[in-house]
C-alpha cells in the first residue's frame, strides 16, 4: 500500500516524477517504474501545492481508517455515549481528510476549521440521537440505518463549511502550464457539491448493506442460540463488512467526479471570463482541481 511506503521510496518516486515533468528521463527508467512512481506521488502529494499530505488525510488511508470507524458507528448506535464517541471519532477523521484534500492553495483558518468541526460533529450527533429517540425498535433495521443518515448530514455540513472561503474567493483556474489565471465562485460551489455527493456515495453501500446483512443474521437460529455471538460479534462483523464495501466504494467514490477537470472559458461566469480574457493569448479551456 502507498500509505506505508518508506521515506526513501517516497523521495525516490517524487524525484522521478518531478524530473519527468522537466524532461529529465533516466535511460534505466522503465515504463512500469514511472507509472508506479506516479501512483505513489499522486497519492502522497497535493496536486496543486506539491506538499506532502498528512498520512491520515490521504485517500489511501480512507479504506483502513473508515473500516474501523464504520464498525464503531454501526455497532455503538444504541447508547448515548456510543453515539457521541463514534460520531466524534468520525468527524475528527473527516475534518483531517477535508482539510488535507481541499482545492488549490485554499487558506482555511483555524477558526473556520474549529467551527466546521463543531457544526459537523454536533449535527451528526444530534441527528443520530434524535432519530434514535424516534425509532421504537432499537434492534431493528431502521435503527441500524440511523448512522448513515447522520453521516450524510455531517458531510453536507462539514465539507461546505471547511471550504467556505472557496465560495467567496473562488476556486483556482489554471492554463495548460499550471499557471493561475483566474478564480471561479460558480465552479467552487459545483466542486464542493460534487465532493459532498461522492463522500456520501462512498459511505452508502457499506453503511446501508451492512446493517441489512446484520439485521438478517440476528434473526437466525444460530445467532439466537449463542449468547457469546450475540454479545461480541456485532463490531467485528460490521467492521469486516465495512472493509469489504470500502475496498470497492473508496476508489469508485473518488472516481465519480474527476479530481482534475477542464472547462471551456465560454461556460464560466461573465466576470471570470473577463478576468481570463485580459491575459495575452487567453486560453479557450482552463483546468481546476475540485478536491477529493
Amino acid at each position: 500500500m502507498t500509505l506505508f511506503a518508506s521515506k526513501d521510496t517516497q523521495e525516490k518516486c517524487r524525484q522521478i516524477v518531478l524530473d519527468y515533468k522537466k524532461g529529465k528521463i533516466s535511460p534505466d527508467l522503465t515504463v512500469d517504474e514511472l507509472w508506479n512512481a506516479k501512483i505513489l506521488y499522486d497519492s502522497m502529494y497535493h496536486p496543486d501545492t506539491g506538499e506532502k499530505m498528512f498520512f491520515l488525510g490521504r485517500m489511501s488511508a480512507q479504506m483502513p481508517a473508515n473500516m474501523v470507524i464504520t464498525g464503531l458507528l454501526l455497532s455503538m448506535y444504541r447508547s448515548w455515549p456510543g453515539v457521541i464517541f463514534s460520531h466524534w471519532t468520525n468527524q475528527s477523521f473527516n475534518a483531517i481528510v477535508n482539510y488535507t484534500n481541499r482545492s488549490g492553495n485554499s487558506k482555511t483558518t483555524n477558526e473556520q476549521l474549529f467551527y466546521s468541526y463543531c457544526a459537523a460533529t454536533g449535527g451528526a450527533t444530534a441527528a443520530a440521537l434524535g432519530l434514535n429517540m424516534s425509532v421504537r425498535n432499537k434492534h431493528g433495521l431502521a435503527a441500524r440505518l440511523v448512522p448513515f443518515v447522520a453521516v450524510a448530514l455531517a458531510n453536507a455540513i462539514n465539507i461546505p463549511m471547511i471550504r467556505a472561503n472557496e465560495l467567496t474567493d473562488g476556486i483556482e483556474l489554471c492554463n495548460e502550464n499550471d499557471e493561475l489565471i483566474a478564480k471561479s465562485r460558480r465552479l467552487a460551489a459545483l466542486s464542493i457539491a460534487q465532493v459532498t455527493l461522492s463522500r456520501i456515495a462512498m459511505a452508502m453501500p457499506d453503511m446501508v448493506l451492512s446493517p441489512v446483512i446484520m439485521n438478517r443474521f440476528t434473526r437466525t437460529t444460530y445467532y439466537k442460540t449463542r449468547p457469546l455471538i450475540q454479545k461480541y460479534s456485532d463490531m467485528p462483523i460490521q467492521t469486516f463488512l465495512a472493509g469489504i464495501g470500502l475496498y470497492f466504494t473508496t476508489p469508485l467514490g473518488c472516481a465519480l467526479f474527476p479530481q482534475k477537470s477542464a472547462i471551456e472559458v465560454s461556460n464560466l461566469e461573465k466576470s471570470t471570463q473577463n478576468e481570463i480574457l485580459i491575459h495575452e493569448n487567453p486560453p479557450k479551456v482552463v483546468f481546476y482541481n475540485k478536491g477529493l
